[in-house]
């Protein structure tokens, strides 16, 4: 969450940054303890695109 807040306002309002939070959110709760890793390791590469993405996008 901490890298979601660091992203711009720009990067805020696409779609990949509400579905990261998603996947944080709803999605880790709901899960099992053994789907927790990949739920957090799809959250990563997520946040990774959307930290590589250009900021005037």
């Amino acid at each position: 969450m901490a890298r979601l807040r660091l992203l711009g306002a720009n990067t805020q309002a696409q779609a990949g940054y509400k579905r990261a939070v998603t996947l944080l959110n709803d999605r880790f709760r709901k899960s099992k303890l053994a789907q927790r890793a990949a739920v957090l390791e799809s959250a990563a590469w997520l946040i990774d695109l959307l930290e590589r993405l250009p900021t005037g996008l």
